[in-house]
């Protein structure tokens, strides 16, 4: 008897671990299709190899290359406005950092909702990540619950397309071992908001990918710039 043919699912990748561990929980039930988003950020070309090396590693054929650098034109973020610097990080920050992309993650799901629709998938994966996450507007339960209302209304009848975000509600170190338990390759992952060969260590997302491995109790399999130090108890980095 031959096996039932799996829906599709547009997977948005951006060559992070959180978007890898995504990908990973969309691959036991969904046949998968990965999108990825340039928009002009400073390791624009070290997340794109992330991105094939982690399509290569699931055998994924169907991907989907977005250029947004429209944001990059727009500005407004340390990610893709040179004149902005990257903050070192501070894991007990409020405010938003600089870090922040205005409305990225709906330029994202657009590209991948307009995808979907054409190719008849249904769903969409995302991995957005809420309580351990920098502070993103656009990272919120609520706003993906708004964007798929919204997806349902602006897209024909028939087309049923749901927003999925499996990983929104766990922290860090409970992804990468989620992750590890499902065989994620976190080896393959960049990180780093500034460094494309060597992660710097000091950025928000280095600091959360980091804290999250070691609370996870293991190491993290990329490299860091020599004498990165975490001090857990003043939740900082130093050099």
């Amino acid at each position: 008897m031959s096996k039932l043919k799996k829906d599709l699912a547009v997977v948005a990748v951006s060559g992070g671990m959180d978007s890898c561990v995504t990908a990973t929980i969309a691959n036991k039930s969904y046949q998968l299709a990965f999108a990825h988003i340039n928009y002009g950020q400073r390791t624009e070309k070290r997340e794109l190899k992330a991105f094939n090396d982690i399509a290569d590693f699931f055998g994924v054929k169907e991907r989907l290359i977005v250029d947004c650098t429209h944001l990059s034109k727009i500005g407004g973020s340390s990610l893709t406005d040179k004149k902005i610097s990257v903050s070192k990080a501070d894991l007990n920050r409020k405010e938003i950092p600089s870090s922040y992309v205005p409305f990225r993650n709906a330029n994202i799901l657009s590209a991948c909702v307009s995808w979907a629709e054409a190719m008849n998938a249904k769903a969409v994966f995302i991995g957005a990540v809420y309580e351990d996450s920098s502070g993103y507007p656009d990272c919120t339960p609520d706003f993906f619950s708004a964007f798929e209302k919204m997806l349902d209304l602006g897209t024909k009848p028939k087309t049923k397309i749901r927003i999925k975000t499996p990983i929104i509600r766990l922290s860090k170190a409970k992804i990468i071992k989620k992750g590890k338990k499902l065989g994620a390759p976190l080896h393959l992952t960049w990180s780093c908001y500034q460094n494309e060969d060597v992660a710097c260590g000091v950025c928000d997302s280095c600091a959360l990918r980091l804290r999250g491995f070691q609370e996870a109790g293991l190491d993290d399999p990329i490299p860091y710039k020599p004498k990165t130090k975490y001090f857990k108890l003043k939740k900082l980095f130093t050099i």
